[in-house]
């Protein structure tokens, strides 16, 4: 009869602080639901006398227990807010987009799903000038005219997502108007087409574990061909790693050596067991069931750029599983919520004890330690707090200043070309030879019977557009939070063993997770781990889902700290504790933030 191993785990108690190792097991679960500290709080509180003690109901307090300034407190409360607002007054001009608008009349080299289309890679051209009326006037009733492809459609790709996001004010950061990323890359690049021929052999690979990379045939012939590419082999190319190899095959990175592409494919936060306070949160997840590719038929996917519901759905994998595969990490991000993946990887990093900021006032405990100040409470809600932040940054990008396309419209173009579909996208023409001629392209007209490029959603993208990605800009934002709190350069393997645990991948079939045997396991850091985590996030959401080019999770992380960032920067002098902390950005430099002079 086998016996399963006692899992050892380090908890934190609710300030955030790490306490010694314990053994988790039924009793102690049992332990912790029955005696939890808000239950004895509301004990304790049900024998207090409402009424004073003393005097009955006519007694008054004539003051604070503590004396305080009521009027200092309000000068001071308005001096800050009056601060922050012009510090954070910037305006940076007209943002320049990457000229498609201007190029192509039709349109085909801009975004348009669930608009009416009057043919393949076509919108119709009343529906698109309803669409920038809307988007140029900002009025709540100009966006009720939007002429869509199918008005009243209840899917989710019926209606536009959300774009009057593009227009909402935020009253901590930066205005989302006053951060910039370059323009997105253009429909005729062949930094496009190298993106999307990736796409392609991420569509033939979902269903391939990523420990088996090495030993995949179709992953060598990616590799192969990637290397092939016009940008990839380019000096403009800093984000693919370059040579391509099985290793860092769909990794990213900021800059080379970032830790993105050390260790296993994944990240050890979307890995590692933890706690959801006295819940046990195992980071198993239902997968779809391999195979299920969508948007392959020129007329489905002509119904569904126009807004229509889907003819097939998602079959799903009722056993919970590690993420083992591309498939796995589209299943996660197709319904995850947004920061998630932040606030838990917050609870793995309170749960192994992870160092403070050396700059964090209570790094060194004495008479205190915080908790809805540098705590978990504190951390735990920062996190949360910078995805609506974020989301307004990508939002603006999105729809006002990029309109990028998405890969399955990009697919789309490639179809109309290699089909001679007639009327011809006045863009299809003019897309990089480099997809036309790659064998990832090939390899997925084999499978599949066209060029269109597979999705992992019987919906494809969501109703809005590319550049940005939503995904990223949470990750950036998120994760500039994680750093403030937490020592980002310190290795991970030490405190994942001393947990308990040690650096580890799922098996093959994603019932388990197995210790990773590679040489770089010692070497691999939180803000390792972090950077790689920010990418399996949105490449999730974006390569292995086929719903976002490369460049637009690259361009958003960066995006997306900036909005992290500047949010802490507004809220260091909110903080009674002097600090000044420093902390890696995703491009190896350095920022501090402080408040030193406060108050």
């Amino acid at each position: 009869m086998e016996t399963k191993k006692e899992e050892v785990v380090k908890k934190t108690d609710s300030s955030g602080l790490k306490t010694k190792p314990q053994i988790s097991s039924p009793s102690r679960r049992n332990f912790l639901g029955k005696a939890g500290g808000l239950g004895a709080v509301a004990v304790a509180s049900s024998l207090v006398p409402l009424e004073p003690l003393l005097g009955g109901k006519g007694s008054r307090a004539e003051a604070s227990v503590i004396s305080y300034s009521d009027t200092s407190r309000q000068q001071g409360s308005h001096k800050y807010r009056v601060s922050m607002a012009q510090n954070q007054y910037i305006d940076l001009g007209i943002m320049p987009d990457n000229g498609d608008a201007a190029r192509f009349s039709d349109h085909s080299g801009n975004w348009s799903k669930a608009l009416l289309h009057d043919s393949l890679g076509i919108v119709n051209q009343n529906s698109w000038a309803s669409f920038v009326n809307a988007l140029s006037s900002g009025s709540f009733a100009a966006f009720q005219n939007i002429i869509v492809g199918n008005p009243g459609g209840t899917g989710f790709t019926s209606t536009l997502n959300g774009p009057q996001g593009a227009f909402a004010y935020d009253l901590e950061g930066r205005d989302s108007h006053a951060l910039s990323i370059p323009p997105a890359p253009g429909i005729t690049t062949a930094q496009t087409a190298a993106e999307q021929v990736e796409h392609y052999w991420a569509a033939l690979l979902r269903d391939t574990p990523f420990g088996q990379y090495a030993n995949s045939s179709v992953a060598a012939s990616a590799v192969a061909d990637l290397n092939k590419l016009t940008w990839v082999k380019s000096k403009g190319n800093t984000s693919m790693p370059y040579p391509v190899t099985p290793q860092n095959l769909f990794r990213g990175q900021i800059y080379a050596g970032d830790g993105s592409v050390q260790g296993p494919y994944l990240s050890q936060f979307m890995l590692q067991p933890t706690f959801y306070g006295a819940q046990h949160l195992s980071q198993q997840m239902q997968n779809f069931v391999p195979g299920q590719d969508f948007l392959t038929d020129p007329t489905e996917y002509q119904n569904i750029q126009n807004g229509q519901l889907p003819s097939s759905s998602l079959n799903i994998n009722p056993t919970y599983l590690y993420m083992q595969n591309g498939r796995a990490l589209a299943a996660f991000y197709h319904v995850d919520a947004l920061h998630q993946t932040y606030f838990t990887a917050a609870l793995v990093l309170l749960g192994i004890g992870a160092p403070m900021n050396p700059g964090c006032p209570y790094h060194v405990l004495t008479s205190e330690h915080g908790f809805g100040t540098f705590g978990g409470p504190d951390i735990l809600g920062t996190v949360s707090e910078m995805a609506t932040r974020a989301l307004k940054a990508a939002w603006f990008h999105k729809w006002i200043v990029n309109l990028r396309p998405r890969p399955e419209e990009y697919g789309a173009l490639v179809h109309a070309y290699m089909t001679n579909v007639s009327p011809m996208p006045q863009a299809a023409p003019l897309v990089h030879k480099d997809v036309l001629n790659s064998a990832g392209l090939a390899a997925a007209f084999s499978k599949y019977g066209t060029y269109l490029l597979p999705q992992a959603f019987p919906e494809g993208a969501p109703a809005h557009p590319c550049y940005p990605t939503g995904h990223g800009t949470v990750a950036g934002a998120c994760i500039a939070a994680l750093k403030f709190f937490f020592d980002g350069n310190q290795p991970i393997r030490p405190l994942l063993q001393a947990a308990g645990s040690d650096v580890m991948m799922p098996s093959d079939d994603g019932t388990q997770l197995v210790p990773y045997t590679g040489s770089d396991a010692d070497s691999l850091t939180i803000n390792g781990e972090l950077s790689k985590l920010a990418h399996n996030a949105s490449f999730g959401h974006g390569i292995h889902s086929g719903i976002h080019f490369r460049s637009s999770t690259h361009d958003s992380i960066l995006l997306g700290e900036k909005v992290g960032i500047g949010v802490l920067q507004d809220r260091a002098s909110s903080y009674n504790e002097p600090f000044q902390i420093s902390f890696t950005k995703f491009d190896g430099t350095t920022v501090t933030i402080s408040n030193v002079g406060n108050p």
